[in-house]
C-alpha cells in the first residue's frame, strides 16, 4: 500500500478548528487525526480571517470578534495546567491508592501541592503512603487500575474487557482478561450496552438496479478492490441528520463520508464518494466493486453518472429486503449508534456534525479495535500490511 499525500476539504479544516476548540488543545486533536499541529495552527488562523466563509474578502485588520477569540485562547493556556490534570478528573472517584500512584507517576509534570489539591487529599497523606511498601502484587493491580481506566475513558467507555485487554498487550503489559475483567469490576466498569438497531431503506423507485456483484464477498487483501457504501438517520432536536459513508473492505476504514439535512444524492452520497476518492485515488486499472443497497441515491442518474466516470468502477446492489448483503456497512452504524448517537441527545445539527466527526476521524479511524482485524487497530494493521510488502519487495 503506497501511502499519498493527504488533502483535505474545507469541511475537514473546519471541523478539525472546531474540535481543537473545544477540547482546547490543537496538539491533542491533530494528534488523534493524524496530522501536524501546524496545519492545525494554519487553519485555525485562516478560520478566524474568515477564508473558509463565503463572503471571504483578504483583511489585514482584526475584528471585535476576532480580538475578543484571541484573548479567549490567552485565558485558555491560563488554565491549562489544571485543565491538564483534571482530564484524570476520574481519579477523584476512585479509591486513594489510585489517586496516589497517579501524582507520583507525573509529579514529574505537575506540582504536587497542584495534584493533591485537585484530587482532595492532603500532601503529608500522600508522602506517609510513598513511604510505605505495599505487596508488589497490590502495586501491579494498583497501575493496571490506572491504564484499564485511562484506556475506558478514552473510549468514553465503549471498551470492554477483551479490547482493553488487547490495548494493554500492544502497550507492552502483558496481562490476561480474566484480570482485566475482574478489576474492572472492582472499579464498577461496564462497556456500553447495545441497544437494537433498525435498519431503513427506500427502494421504491423506478430507476434501473444492477446485481448483487459483490456477494458477500466481505475480506480483501489489499486495498480499493471493493467499496460499500449507506445511509442512515440521526435525530436532532432540530430535525433529521443523514450519514452517509463508503468503508474499504480491505481495512474496513471509513474512507469517504457526508453529513446532510436531506437525502439529495448531490448532498449524500456524492460528496460522500468524492471524499473517498481524495483519501484513496482509484487506480483505474484496477477493477473496483463499489457496493450498495438499492436506495434511489445510488441508484439514480445524478449518482451512476458520476461512477460512470471511472470505466474500472463495477457496480453492486443488495438484494430486495437483504440487509446482510451489505453487512460491513450495516455493521458501521451499529457501532457508530450503540457507542456514540444513543447515548447523547444532540441539541442541534452543529452538535451532531462535530460528534460524529469526532468519532470517526479520531476514534473509530484511528484508535477503535476492530475484531475483524484481530482486534487490531486500522493503522495497526495497515502497518502490518505495509511492512508484508517490504519483506516481499
Amino acid at each position: 500500500m503506497i501511502e499519498q499525500l493527504r488533502k483535505y476539504s474545507k469541511e475537514y479544516k473546519i471541523k478539525a478548528v472546531e474540535l481543537s476548540r473545544q477540547r482546547g488543545s490543537m496538539k491533542e486533536i491533530a494528534d488523534e487525526l493524524g496530522i501536524s499541529s501546524k496545519n492545525i495552527s494554519r487553519w485555525n488562523k485562516e478560520y478566524e480571517a474568515g477564508k473558509y466563509s463565503e463572503n471571504y474578502i483578504h483583511s489585514n485588520s482584526k475584528s471585535k470578534e476576532q480580538l475578543e477569540n484571541i484573548a479567549l485562547r490567552k485565558a485558555l493556556r491560563d488554565a491549562e495546567l489544571e485543565r491538564d490534570i483534571l482530564k484524570g478528573s476520574w481519579h477523584l472517584l476512585q479509591e486513594r491508592q489510585v489517586k496516589y500512584v497517579f501524582i507520583q507517576k507525573y509529579q514529574h509534570l505537575y506540582p504536587v501541592e497542584k495534584m493533591c489539591q485537585v484530587f482532595r487529599v492532603s500532601k503529608s497523606s500522600y508522602y506517609k503512603w510513598t513511604h510505605k511498601k505495599p505487596t508488589k502484587q497490590h502495586i501491579r493491580n494498583t497501575m493496571l487500575k490506572t491504564e484499564i481506566e485511562k484506556i475506558y475513558r478514552t473510549s468514553k467507555g465503549r471498551y470492554g474487557s477483551p479490547r482493553i485487554t488487547k490495548e494493554l498487550n500492544m502497550q507492552g503489559i502483558a496481562v490476561s482478561k480474566v484480570l482485566v475483567a475482574k478489576l474492572m469490576q472492582q472499579l464498577h466498569l461496564r462497556s456500553i450496552v447495545k441497544r437494537k438497531y433498525k435498519v431503513t431503506t427506500d427502494s421504491s423507485h423506478k430507476y434501473p438496479v444492477v446485481d448483487n456483484r459483490l456477494n458477500r464477498a466481505f475480506k480483501t487483501t489489499t486495498e480499493n478492490v471493493a467499496w460499500v457504501s449507506d445511509i442512515t438517520y440521526i435525530a436532532t432536536s432540530e430535525g433529521w441528520l443523514y450519514l452517509t459513508t463508503v468503508l474499504d473492505l480491505f481495512d474496513r476504514k471509513v474512507i469517504g463520508w457526508a453529513l446532510s439535512n436531506t437525502m439529495k444524492s448531490s448532498e449524500t452520497v456524492i460528496p460522500a464518494f468524492k471524499m473517498a476518492k481524495l483519501n484513496r485515488p482509484i487506480n483505474n486499472n484496477q477493477p473496483l466493486i463499489f457496493h450498495s443497497d438499492r436506495g434511489i441515491q445510488y441508484a439514480c442518474k445524478e449518482f451512476t453518472d458520476v461512477l460512470a466516470t471511472h470505466k474500472n468502477i463495477i457496480r453492486s446492489m443488495s438484494r430486495k429486503g437483504n440487509c446482510w448483503d451489505n453487512a460491513v456497512a450495516e455493521s458501521f452504524f451499529k457501532s457508530i449508534k450503540t457507542e456514540l448517537v444513543y447515548h447523547n441527545k444532540y441539541q442541534t445539527r452543529e452538535e451532531a456534525e462535530l460528534s460524529i466527526f469526532e468519532y470517526i476521524e479520531t476514534f473509530y479511524n484511528t484508535k477503535r479495535r476492530h475484531q475483524q482485524l484481530d482486534n487490531l487497530t486500522i493503522l495497526e494493521y495497515q502497518k502490518i500490511f505495509n511492512n508484508l510488502l517490504k519483506n516481499v519487495a
